[in-house]
């Protein structure tokens, strides 16, 4: 079995000094699938406060990880 992480370019975040900043931020990651449509998912499923929060899922980035 696999593990993935996705990430996003969505989202801001702020900086020790207060400033906001773009970066990418990671929604999560999911272990035990087969493949990167089966983590999709099992993200997804496991996690509702991503449909909620209006993350655009064709902005994912996934990556299989060790």
């Amino acid at each position: 079995m696999k593990k993935f992480i996705f990430i996003t370019p969505e989202g801001n975040t702020t900086s020790p000094n207060g400033d906001e900043v773009e970066n990418m931020q990671v929604i999560g990651i999911v272990e035990e699938v087969a493949n990167e449509n089966e983590a999709l998912k099992k993200l997804l499923l496991e996690n509702e406060w991503i449909i909620d929060a209006e993350f655009n899922i064709a902005e994912f980035i996934c990556y299989e990880i060790s």
